[in-house]
């Protein structure tokens, strides 16, 4: 048997920058270690106080003020700011006017009457669990290892043998007020306690200063992972009963989820656009491809972090359907959302409550693919990143659980209870309003360019994800990084394509698939330009620019075509042509001829796209100068030559040639872009939006 503990140590406490920290500093240094390590706690899973002393800045008295991770946020990337500040004798006193278990979510509205220093930072529900716990420092973490031992159905007894007398246990409660005064009296009746496991939940820890906090916190962790790993060794067990069937090769896996994925994403977009992501990490295969599949993805996760997250239960999806294609695979994977949708409506009927939030999206967020691996799905790529996440955790509680003993998930109406919280649903209404691209993928060829990047940086601020697409892979690495940086790492992908050659866009069309599920938006933006006498004009030359202009434009296009019909949830097609398209430029025959077939090719996508709710429309830009790569080359000097001025007279030539007398730049086109992709031109296709500053001749007729 494998195990899983890592020979990586746990992070370690730098005494030497700790010495530096203030109290508050101090906290969140503690915090952001223990959540740099996913065996210590889940991203956003858990969280941590401190009790200090502090100035209030009304008497100027030296009052105690509990530092506590607020609600949200994830304690591996919290600033300071994402801690509440409480006075600690006002949480107290709330203690005299607590009504007991059956009224404690309306002491919730009283945490923000114990508001210290005027902190912005909403309390969350967990705070009383610090508050009350007679100690300096506490960290409330979900490992996986202890949150199996939590979720095994002999968990007190299992918790004594693995911690003996140091751990204390207390039965599963949701948490909230009643839990933090239960935590309370346990601790106060069993003195000399390093710690407290929650049945079904996680781990409380603490410590007199922040230092011995954390490293109590990872001992603790540490001795859980040992003891399992030796009891399972003693056991001989075998991970969820062994392999039932084994994993596909990659390329196979490919193939099926590039054909299976967008299907099954605009399925489960008809309510609203969705984003798609793929692990096939060991664990997640060891798993899906395990005889216990069925049955313990049948009993939902344990952790409330992590059924919050995943749901009541994922979706497997059966082999058979891979063989599927066309109406046939459409056919099964609805059949499939629609019983399980069927399946969570029942769920909700049955434990819904007089007050119960309405029902809400019913689709499933973890799909199970045995042989292939696992697929989770959000309305934004993060969400459904860290959806999958959640749902690791959870299979490693079911791996390590069920060696031992035998692995349980919260109890049905449980999980309703807090999956349909009336204070998570407070919590789900004060979110902001998505960006308008939330849930879409953009693909945009030429992405490194300058006219590129300004198109995706553009729909990028709008919320999109974006594949860049780029012949130039340095070009293209450097940009990717770039706007990873700004924009964050789940929405930006590269890919090095040859729009010129089929098997290289097609293939470029399944890696944004596997990625994302699939894709909404193109920008078909690859280009060149060239320039040459009209009898000088080479065989060569026509065809380079017939085979990037007119015949990469039909490749991208048929391909997002192919893509956005088997989603079934329209799409939006941006031909980004020229002016050169409706009115011919002196000595640039070859280019000429290319761009206006752009145009007529857009015009026979967005004819046959209609009926599909697939729009195509053109951006004719003209002569942006500055950020365009195409200016880099001979064709600055070939357009200074064809009229008649030096290169540096090149953009002033330009400008006061149009009628406006204004210059166009890169950002300029992406606006453009962004309007026609869209649903600000949802009724607008097979238009033609010029961004030229006026030129009369090129007027669309």
């Amino acid at each position: 048997m494998t195990t899983r503990i890592s020979p990586v140590p746990f992070p370690v406490w730098n005494e030497d920058h700790a010495a530096r920290l203030d109290q508050p500093n101090l906290l969140l240094y503690r915090s952001n270690l223990l959540g740099s390590d996913l065996r210590i706690t889940n991203y956003g899973g858990g969280n941590t106080s401190a009790k200090i002393t502090q100035k209030d800045p009304l008497t100027g008295q030296d009052v105690q003020v509990l530092w506590v991770k607020g609600s949200g946020g994830d304690v591996g990337s919290m600033k300071l700011d994402g801690f509440s500040t409480l006075y600690m004798d006002k949480l107290i006193a709330l203690q005299d006017i607590y009504r007991g278990p059956e009224h404690e979510d309306e002491m919730v509205g009283y945490l923000p009457h114990c508001t210290f220093n005027l902190n912005p930072r909403a309390a969350s529900i967990d705070t009383p669990l610090h508050a009350y716990l007679p100690f300096a420092h506490v960290d409330h973490m979900h490992p996986d290892s202890v949150i199996a031992i939590a979720a095994m159905a002999n968990s007190e007894a299992i918790t004594q043998q693995a911690f003996g007398e140091s751990i204390g246990w207390l039965p599963w409660r949701r948490p909230g007020y009643e839990l933090g005064l239960q935590l309370q009296r346990y601790v106060a009746a069993h003195p000399g306690l390093k710690g407290l496991v929650l049945g079904g939940h996680g781990l409380f820890t603490w410590g007199d200063d922040s230092r011995t906090c954390y490293e109590n916190t990872v001992a603790v962790i540490a001795q859980a992972q040992t003891w399992l790993a030796e009891q399972a060794q003693a056991r001989n067990a075998v991970p969820f009963g062994g392999a039932k069937v084994t994993g596909l090769d990659a390329t196979t896996q490919d193939a099926v989820l590039a054909k299976l994925l967008p299907v099954l994403r605009g399925q489960a977009s008809q309510s609203g656009h969705k984003l798609l992501h793929v692990d096939r990490q060991p664990v997640v295969m060891e798993f899906v491809n395990s005889h216990q599949l069925e049955a313990l993805a049948a009993l939902g996760t344990s952790c409330p972090d992590h059924f919050l997250r995943t749901k009541i239960k994922p979706l497997i999806l059966e082999e058979s359907v891979y063989t599927l294609s066309g109406a046939a695979l459409s056919e099964a994977i609805a059949g499939k959302l629609a019983d399980y949708r069927a399946d969570y409506t029942a769920y909700y009927e049955r434990c819904k409550r007089a007050n119960s939030p309405a029902l809400r999206d019913p689709n499933p967020v973890i799909i199970l693919l045995p042989r292939i691996g696992m697929v989770s799905i959000a309305k934004d790529k993060a969400t459904a990143r860290i959806a999958g996440e959640f749902y690791v955790n959870a299979i490693n509680v079911m791996r390590d659980a069920n060696a031992i003993d035998t692995y349980v998930g919260l109890p049905e109406q449980e999980a309703f209870d807090i999956e349909y919280w009336l204070l998570e649903e407070a919590k789900l209404q004060r979110m902001p309003k998505a960006k308008p691209l939330v849930g879409k993928v953009a693909l945009v060829t030429g992405g490194a360019g300058g006219i590129g990047r300004a198109i995706v940086e553009r729909q990028l601020q709008e919320g999109v994800c974006a594949v860049l697409l780029d012949i130039d892979a340095a070009a293209l690495e450097s940009t990717v990084t770039e706007l990873s940086k700004k924009f964050g790492k789940d929405v930006v992908r590269g890919v090095v394509c040859d729009v010129t050659s089929e098997e290289s866009v097609i293939a470029a069309y399944a890696r944004t698939a596997i990625e994302y599920g699939g894709v909404d938006i193109l920008v078909s933006n690859a280009g060149i330009a060239s320039a040459s006498p009209l009898e000088d004009t080479t065989l060569a030359l026509w065809n380079r620019n017939q085979s990037i202009l007119a015949t990469g434009y039909f490749l991208v296009g048929r391909e997002a075509f192919r893509l956005m019909k088997a989603q079934g949830v329209g799409g939006s097609m941006v031909f980004i042509a020229s002016k050169n398209g409706m009115v011919a430029s002196n000595q640039a025959v070859a280019y000429c001829a290319a761009k206006a077939a752009e145009i007529q090719l857009s015009r026979s996508f967005a004819l046959e796209g209609a009926p599909l709710g697939i729009r195509c429309n053109v951006v004719n830009p003209d002569a942006v100068i500055r950020g365009s790569k195409i200016w880099t080359g001979t064709w600055s000097q070939e357009r200074a030559a064809a009229n008649k001025v030096s290169e540096e007279e090149l953009e002033a030539f330009y400008r006061d040639r149009s009628m406006l007398k204004r210059s166009v730049f890169p950002e300029d086109i992406a606006e453009a872009t962004y309007f026609l992709a869209s649903e600000l031109a949802a009724k607008s296709t097979g238009n033609i939006l010029n961004v030229d500053a006026g030129n009369l001749a090129a007027f669309p007729r």
